[in-house]
């Protein structure tokens, strides 16, 4: 079919509306990510009930729609700033964390193990292994995490069989938190 100038005049036009709403929608979305975030982290040191296992009011709109083919990519930035670390890819299946260039952190460098392998994966593992026992859950539906390296430097680090929309936030939270730590403890 063709179209005439005037038609994809038109139809450009809608295409520029269409990406400036999409832009400024994205925008508010990260702000709105970003102060989770925080109301997250001022809830945990406020109390011992982790934040995530709070329950929230709009449940329908907290469900992962995330497309198998397609994963969401979501920026780690350091707490302090909008200095990009890793980007998380994230799918219905496992969230790979890449790192930046030039962020030459060891698996050594705390708190990775000590927190964020240890305490918040270990955790999870722990309640996902008692849910194999009681039939709950699969052996291969349990939580892993694997970190590959690029000679002595963590690459990426992957977290398999999340399969919870509040553990995804508590893992982009604590691993924030972890590199942001480890970036600071590497600098002394």
């Amino acid at each position: 079919m063709q179209y005439t100038d005037e038609q994809i005049q038109k139809i450009l036009k809608l295409k520029e509306s269409i990406i400036d709403k999409m832009v400024k929608h994205q925008e508010e979305l990260d702000f709105l990510e970003k102060n989770l975030e925080i109301l997250d982290v001022v809830l945990k040191g406020s109390s011992f009930t982790k934040a995530s296992s709070l329950p929230r009011k709009i449940e329908t709109n907290q469900e992962i729609k995330i497309q198998e083919d397609k994963p969401k990519s979501i920026p780690i930035k350091k707490n302090n700033g909008n200095e990009i670390i890793a980007n998380a890819f994230v799918t219905p299946k496992q969230i790979s964390i890449i790192l930046s260039e030039g962020i030459g952190l060891t698996d050594e460098t705390p708190p990775l193990k000590s927190f964020f392998i240890e305490r918040i994966i270990g955790e999870m593992k722990k309640i996902d292994s008692a849910d194999v026992k009681n039939g709950k859950i699969d052996e291969s539906s349990v939580i892993d995490c694997v970190i590959k390296k690029n000679g002595p430097s963590i690459r990426e680090i992957i977290i398999k069989n999340y399969r919870q929309k509040e553990r995804l936030d508590e893992i982009i939270n604590t691993a924030t938190w972890s590199l942001t730590r480890m970036l600071e403890n590497s600098v002394k």
